[in-house]
């Protein structure tokens, strides 16, 4: 990582003037979302917010700020652009409210559908997520405002976040769940990175001199700071913070620099005796400091305030990119018979029934840390109404409707009770996805299954449209409905997004960015306690490197829906794929494959290309086939186009455990190419060579 040495000699001029005490300071949190100043030197407080979603209410002084939709959405748009869009705009966001951290993105791989923060992160892939973590953070710091993604490393659930271990093998560590983090870092230069609250391998993440010193920064070129997730450094439960008794060296030499939101391992006095002990150095605490004051430095802490960017929120433009980014993600998952989309001007009657079909989602804390307040928000309703208004009267009653929309799904409460008995968990809806919880049933509740099928008999034109930010199970009734469309949680502008979609103004081009099982005992996490949620505070990734469609491919088993899937109003042909040069060159080679692909239905629409890697000889187990590229394209009734795709060598590697890095072997390859992980149109052979 190269430096830039203006900013270095602000940074070094400045640790010459500050006083020990003033450092210790500077290593801790003062008030929840700040940190201490040193105002002799003109060091500010370092303002930072939750930010995934938009800029929470609980971290900006209680504003109301633009909720984009879930980061589930975001990679279901496959839209690179798009979440660099997205990441600028939260910047801005971030900007007028003073803020120079936001905390995001989420890049933790969807291991299991019942994680709670599912809806935040972004795959169950390390390709999909890293290839929309780089723009996203690119996105956010175009602003000069720092981005951190999070929570590294392996916090794939919420059950015991703050004392699980994951124990995990090194080449799934770095294969699976290190890789999108290596990449970001690599390629974006997040300025921050925050650590889990889990353990990994029975080390505290923010401990591990060999996750955060010998891999993150010296490995991978990390020249900003870490900081903890929130009270990470208290041991035990959330309701039951002690203080953690390990001693402050442990975390200086491991590279912490920053313990949020107030010192505990490095509390002031801990810190003193310790320093006293000759326990660190005031060289190991200027390494620390350094890489606060780097990023104080690139966020313009320094300057005037009329040469750094002007931030704006709240904006059209900001909320007609949550409706874009809504549309986009938005995946049609069945369609019988082409019943959608609706047409306007034939309908006369449509009822609208379902839990999620007025509910707002953007609520004070609503789901945890990434709840974003919005100074309003369209529900499906209330989109729908405005759609059909003097068109088309909305109802209640499916009995006499041309057609009935339930709008089913999950949400961000805690699991309801009603009369039951709580012995069997009998009568207790399950199913709601919320940080510091986990989600207990993969199916949608018994009442809302009810509701499907007593609503097919009566109608049998029934769409169920599903809010939710996580796979579903469908047992039970999707057999008996003609079209179902996923359009998980879709921030402010999500009412307007789904009557667009519906009614075929915008045609649905994304495609899952996680594999929908039938039963949540085909995922691979779900072996037995010991692999989710874990015994004796340890989960068992027992599972490896079959994470998702690996292990979905590996097993033979049929999904409900499998992984990069969607369908569209319009058809595509892939016609042909071609490469000037079939031959790669090792890990830091690259090729341009060309895949002709020609709209061939009569409505415009945006494709997915796909592509999948198959290493044809390799001297370990590989999965049958990784996701190793994709563009999405937009083309018209009866257009072509010849689309490039670029495949970088080292995203055909792998982590080799000897040599304690990635290689890539000479050998052939073949390049599936199609629009899922079970559906290829086309496929070209390549070489790696020396």
């Amino acid at each position: 990582m190269k430096f830039n040495s203006s900013e270095e000699k602000i940074v070094e001029s400045l640790i010459s003037k500050l006083k020990l005490k003033e450092k210790f300071e500077l290593l801790t949190g003062y008030f929840f979302f700040q940190t201490h100043t040193v105002p002799r030197l003109g060091i500010k407080t370092f303002k930072t917010t939750d930010g995934p979603l938009g800029i929470s209410q609980h971290s900006s002084f209680l504003r109301r700020n633009t909720y984009f939709p879930a980061g589930m959405n975001l990679a279901a748009a496959w839209n690179r652009e798009l979440a660099y869009e997205c990441g600028k705009a939260i910047g801005k966001e971030a900007r007028a409210i003073g803020r120079l951290c936001v905390l995001g993105p989420g890049i933790n791989i969807n291991r299991t559908p019942f994680c709670g923060r599912t809806y935040e992160y972004y795959s169950e892939d390390p390709y999909l997520t890293k290839e929309m973590s780089i723009p996203f953070v690119k996105g956010v710091q175009s602003q000069r405002v720092a981005a951190c993604p999070k929570h590294y490393v392996a916090n794939n659930q919420e059950t015991n976040r703050y004392t699980v271990s994951a124990e995990i093998d090194e080449r799934t560590l770095h294969e699976i769940y290190l890789r999108a983090f290596k990449e970001t870092v690599e390629e974006a230069d997040p300025w921050t990175i925050m650590s889990s609250y889990n353990l990994v391998n029975s080390e505290y993440v923010h401990e591990s001199s060999k996750l955060l010193k010998e891999i993150l920064m010296e490995k991978w070129g990390f020249s900003g700071f870490v900081m903890t997730d929130w009270w990470a450094t208290a041991e035990g439960d959330s309701k039951n913070k002690e203080p953690s008794q390990d001693p402050p060296e442990i975390a200086i030499k491991a590279g912490l620099s920053l313990e949020m939101p107030k010192g505990h391992i490095y509390e002031k006095k801990r810190l003193g005796e310790a320093y006293k002990s000759n326990k660190f150095t005031e060289k190991d605490i200027d390494d620390l400091i350094r890489r606060i004051l780097r990023v104080y430095v690139r966020v313009g802490m320094f300057e005037k305030k009329k040469s750094l960017p002007k931030g704006e929120r709240n904006t059209k433009k900001h909320q007609n990119l949550a409706r874009k980014m809504s549309e986009e993600g938005i995946v049609l998952l069945k369609n019988q018979n082409n019943i959608l989309p609706l047409d306007i001007d034939k309908i006369k009657k449509l009822a609208i029934l379902g839990p999620n079909a007025n509910k707002k989602f953007g609520k004070f804390l609503y789901g945890g840390a990434a709840a974003v307040t919005p100074p309003y928000e369209i529900t499906a309703l209330q989109g729908l109404k405005k759609k059909c208004k003097g068109k088309i009267q909305i109802s209640d009653d499916p009995s006499d409707a041309d057609f009935v929309l339930l709008v089913m799904g999950l949400n961000h409460a805690s699991p309801k009770k009603m009369m039951s008995d709580e012995t069997t968990n009998e009568g207790i809806e399950f199913g709601n996805e919320s940080e510091k919880m986990d989600r207990k049933e993969l199916g949608l509740s018994e009442s809302q299954i009810k509701l499907i099928n007593e609503t097919v008999k009566i109608n049998q034109k029934t769409i169920v449209v599903l809010i939710n930010g996580s796979p579903i199970a469908m047992n039970g009734w999707i057999q008996n409905v003609p079209a179902v469309l996923e359009v998980w949680y879709p921030g402010m502008e999500g009412g307007r997004a789904i009557a667009n979609v519906l009614f075929g103004d915008v045609n649905p081009s994304g495609k899952l960015p996680m594999t929908f099982p039938n039963k949540i005992e085909d995922n691979s996490a779900h072996k037995s306690e010991k692999t989710f949620p874990g015994v004796d505070l340890k989960v068992y990734h027992e599972e490896g490197l079959y994470v998702g469609y690996r292990h979905f491919d590996k097993e033979n088993i049929k999904p409900l829906f499998p992984f990069g899937f969607g369908l569209s109003y319009t058809e595509f042909k892939f016609e042909e794929v071609k490469t000037t040069n079939n031959k790669i060159k090792m890990i830091q080679g690259t090729l341009e494959i060309n895949v002709k692909i020609t709209n061939v239905g009569n409505r415009a629409g945006g494709e997915v290309i796909q592509v999948y890697s198959e290493d044809v000889k390799s001297s370990v187990d590989r999965p049958k086939r990784e996701l190793v590229g994709f563009e999405k394209v937009f083309l018209e009734p009866n257009e072509t186009q010849i689309v490039p795709i670029e495949i970088k060598g080292k995203d055909l590697a792998f982590y080799d455990v000897s040599s304690s890095d990635w290689k890539l072997e000479k050998g052939d390859f073949i390049l599936h190419i199609g629009n899922s992980s079970r559906n290829f149109h086309l496929q070209e052979k390549i070489t790696v060579i020396n």
